[in-house]
């Protein structure tokens, strides 16, 4: 009996410390995130101060794409518009830039992209190529990150990288140190980090890129909203 007694005592006491183990380590990850989360914040507030206001340049516009009054949103549209066929305008992916761009310095904006299936965001370089079918990539001037089939997000570096993500970005913001080669996207709802291109070399203006993508028959047609920055994230 005392024999049995021992081993129910170490069965207690082994089922004992494992449960200790599993509510540290869920300790453990429930603190990692909480310190994340605030050095997230942290990071942000200090990003924030770097918000610039950004506008649509119609003159670098896709004809396919119509740009709201303000300048604020972009969408595809099925009819091509007779626009002239100006050297800073794109004419083959359907693309526009800011109308500012950045030489020095840093810079911040956000873009609301709910409810799309495919979008590309970023930003290019002043002299990249906007004619013909173009690599978004950084050989050829373009920093971005893109949504396809509505859950498929890629960072198009030298080679494409594949992000998994806790969850979908509804609001997108780019962050630039332009001294620093840094493009960093960030998940604002979910206080997230999106993905990071770092150690860059930049040369002459870089302008905020975007593109609504094909609206695929009306299941992408929703635009894309450049958003004022707020301040209580």
């Amino acid at each position: 009996k005392t024999h049995e007694s021992l081993e129910t005592l170490s069965r207690a006491l082994t089922k004992l410390q494992d449960t200790l183990n599993s509510k540290l380590i869920q300790t453990s990850i429930l603190i990692k995130n909480i310190v994340m989360k605030y050095l997230y914040c942290e990071v942000v507030i200090h990003i924030l101060y770097f918000s610039v206001d950004v506008t649509l340049d119609p003159d670098t516009a896709h004809p396919n794409l119509t740009l709201s009054a303000d300048g604020k949103q972009v969408r595809h549209g099925d009819t091509e518009q007779k626009l002239p066929d100006k050297p800073g305008r794109f004419d083959f992916l359907v693309s526009v830039l800011g109308k500012v761009g950045f030489s020095s310095g840093r810079f911040y904006f956000e873009v609301q992209v709910k409810g799309k299936t495919n979008w590309n965001l970023g930003v290019a370089r002043e002299s990249m190529n906007r004619k013909g079918d173009i690599k978004l990539i950084p050989s050829d001037g373009y920093w971005t990150v893109v949504l396809r089939n509505g859950n498929e997000y890629w960072a198009y570096a030298h080679t494409d990288v594949s992000l998994s993500l806790r969850v979908k970005p509804q609001q997108p913001g780019v962050f630039v140190d332009y001294e620093e080669g840094l493009v960093s996207f960030y998940d604002v709802e979910s206080s997230s980090h999106i993905y990071s291109f770092t150690g860059q070399s930049f040369t002459g203006k870089l302008y905020p890129y975007f593109s609504p993508c094909l609206n695929n028959r009306g299941t992408n047609s929703i635009p894309l909203i450049i958003t004022p920055v707020s301040y209580n994230k």
